[in-house]
């Protein structure tokens, strides 16, 4: 199983960060505008993402620890058998946090792609987050 780790130290309020990650059906608004273009619950535990590159998801979540700062989300389809991911906000002081993205998949073909995307969202929140403060 592919495995992809990135990290990222943001110039931002890790309470507003996690606000902004933990509001589940507004990632194309309040964290990674751009990179999805919709976004939009399905029931309580799911919701249906619109990436940029025209790309939907449904990813069901699995776990949103507000102690922790940590959501946990699943999908799979298309050429994903197995998608699993963690976000997790840490408060560095100061105004400032560092954000870990984790995402484990199947097959391993499809990680550099996934790894791009993972890449790409980054950037976009960085822009957003840091332009918020």
């Amino acid at each position: 199983m592919a495995s992809i780790h990135r990290e990222m130290k943001l110039t931002a309020d890790a309470a507003q960060v996690w606000d902004a990650v933990r509001d589940l059906g507004a990632l194309h608004t309040r964290l990674v505008p751009g990179f999805v273009v919709d976004c939009r619950m399905d029931g309580a535990d799911a919701r249906i993402v619109k990436f940029g590159n025209g790309v939907e998801a449904r990813e069901v979540i699995v776990d949103l620890d507000d102690m922790a700062r940590r959501l946990v989300w699943s999908a799979a389809g298309g050429r994903l058998l197995h998608h699993n991911a963690s976000f997790q906000v840490f408060d560095e002081g100061a105004g400032k946090c560092r954000v870990v993205w984790i995402a484990d998949l199947l097959p391993n073909e499809m990680a550099p792609a996934i790894a791009g995307r993972i890449d790409a969202g980054m950037q976009a929140m960085k822009v957003k987050l840091e332009a918020s403060n």
